[in-house]
This record gives structure tokens, C-alpha cells and sequence, in this order.
């Protein structure tokens, strides 16, 4: 599987949290599977390490660049047809991020794993819900 990481499930694996599911936390395990993420969530994760919401181990970008650098992830490009598509989907909310987040499921062809109820209930894209 395709597995494109909601910014707080990437968050959750990072600092080991255990509001990861089961399912979810097998599924990022597994060898069998492709980890995705967006700039985006990049960009998110900055964003709330900045406002004090989440804490990392050490400086933000430093431990995110390490994280990246380390870890493999596939990159998923916010492209133009991203940025179409965030505005074609019936989504139940203006936040950007969601929008980029669910339009690059879409457009990349994965599966966005997410705790989001919006996201989850979006019927254009595979979702792996976080329960």
C-alpha cells in the first residue's frame, strides 16, 4: 500500500505517541507498504512546533530535516493539479491543509492515513482511518 501521512499521524510516529492505532502503527511498520508525505505536512509541523502545540526532541527543522534524511520517505510534490484538485474535492472544510493533503491523495493515487473525521468521511480518496 500507498500510505500518504495526515501531519498528526507523522507527528504521533515521531514522538512514539500512542494515539496511533493498531492497525495503524502495523501498517506503518510494515516493509510491504510505501510511506508518503507532503511539504505540506513539513510546513504544518513547523507551523505548530513554532506555536508551542508540539514538541520535538530537539530543534524543529534541524530534527526534521534528520527525520527526512533518515527515514525515506517518498515525497509527494504539491504540484498545479494539486492545487486544482484541492479545490474540486467536496470537502466539509477550507483549511488548506486538509484540502492539499486529501487533493494529493487523490492526484498520487494514496492512501492518506488520518484520525480527521472530515478526511474520513471524504468519498473521493482511500482513506486508512486512525481508531
Amino acid at each position: 500500500m500507498k500510505l500518504l501521512l495526515d501531519t498528526h499521524i507523522w507527528i504521533w510516529s515521531l514522538n512514539s505517541d500512542r494515539k496511533l492505532g493498531r492497525r495503524v502503527a502495523r501498517e506503518l511498520a510494515s516493509l510491504r507498504n510505501e510511506l508518503w508525505l507532503s511539504p505540506v505536512s513539513v510546513w504544518e509541523a513547523l507551523l505548530l512546533a513554532g506555536s508551542g502545540r508540539v514538541g520535538f526532541r530537539q530543534e524543529p527543522a534541524r530534527f526534521l530535516e534528520t527525520v527526512l534524511a533518515e527515514q525515506g520517505y517518498h515525497e509527494a510534490p504539491l504540484t498545479h493539479e494539486v492545487a486544482f484538485e484541492s479545490r474540486r474535492l467536496a470537502l466539509s472544510t477550507e483549511d488548506p491543509a486538509d484540502r492539499f493533503l486529501a487533493a494529493t491523495a487523490k492526484v498520487y493515487d494514496l492512501t492518506l492515513v488520518t484520525a480527521d473525521e472530515r478526511l474520513l468521511a471524504l468519498r473521493e480518496i482511500e482513506v486508512l482511518p486512525n481508531r
